[in-house]
């Protein structure tokens, strides 16, 4: 990769750079990160010539700029594949098959944790949850959702991938796109895909869907009690009828939770002299 973009790719780049900037108008460094996935969905990373440009732009030393491209995971400090898969290893996805999903992708991939394959088009990602438990055990390929994998169904996604053929996510766009055109949205450029496919689904909404059915809401801060006061906020309305504050506590820890005495917890006795530590 040449050290700078061409007199005609710097133009057109720093003309996005400057619309991100005219976004913050009170507080320009606020673009930095937008301008960092700008220069991702350029070169497929945070590149030195991007570091450059940003330090630029936006009057900031390149150790600042570099700052936080090394903070955040989402940018990417060498070239990234054009497809990135991760797979969620937190507890709830690992126990319903995401460790498992990982050891196949990763075996059959021949690439462990933000590795790329040799043909450049996937790097593979171990997630610290993607906000989708109800979903479990769940896959992400740029950033698009795909719901209850198995190891079977995440190879054949990425087999999809290397066959060139459109991938379809759970939720969301209609199709996956390419990292590089991910980055651009998330840069603040749309593209046309936000509203196709569903953003939420079933086991998403059945408690809001529960709740409409039995006519339950939360309580409002600023409705007023019987007595005409406004109860102090985070109280809502208690007692009223269908609320969270009208369900009666459950045990005696929610009445009084410093009086419940800690099960197995043996006091120690006050006439046996204390043992000295080796």
């Amino acid at each position: 990769m040449s050290e700078t973009w061409s007199d005609e790719d710097y133009a057109r780049i720093r003309r996005d750079a400057e619309a991100i900037v005219a976004r913050y108008p009170d507080f320009p460094r606020s673009a930095l990160g937008p301008m960092l996935h700008l220069v991702q969905s350029e070169d497929g990373f945070v590149s030195p010539r991007g570091i450059a440009l940003c330090s630029e732009v936006l009057d900031l030393s390149r150790a600042e700029v570099s700052a936080v491209a090394t903070f955040y995971s989402q940018y990417r400090r060498h070239p990234n594949g054009q497809y990135n898969v991760g797979v969620c290893v937190n507890p709830l996805c690992g126990v319903m098959g995401g460790e498992l999903i990982w050891e196949a992708l990763s075996g059959h991939l021949g690439v462990g944790h933000d590795e790329t394959t040799e043909d450049g088009l996937i790097t593979l990602e171990a997630l610290e949850c993607n906000a989708a438990c109800d979903h479990a055990p769940v896959v992400m390929v740029n950033w698009e959702f795909f719901d209850h994998q198995t190891p079977a169904s995440a190879l054949a996604i990425v087999e999809d991938l290397r066959a060139g053929v459109d991938i379809h996510p759970t939720r969301g766009a209609d199709r996956v796109h390419t990292f590089k055109e991910v980055s651009r949205v998330l840069a603040g450029f749309e593209d046309g895909h936000a509203d196709e496919g569903p953003s939420a689904g079933e086991p998403s909404l059945l408690g809001k869907r529960i709740a409409e059915e039995n006519g339950w809401r939360a309580p409002r801060v600023d409705e007023p009690t019987d007595s005409g006061a406004t109860p102090a906020a985070g109280t809502g309305r208690v007692g009223e009828e269908h609320s969270s504050a009208a369900h009666k506590p459950a045990t005696e820890a929610d009445v009084s939770p410093e009086k419940v005495e800690k099960p197995g917890v043996d006091e120690p006795d006050a006439d046996e002299p204390a043992k000295e530590e080796k």
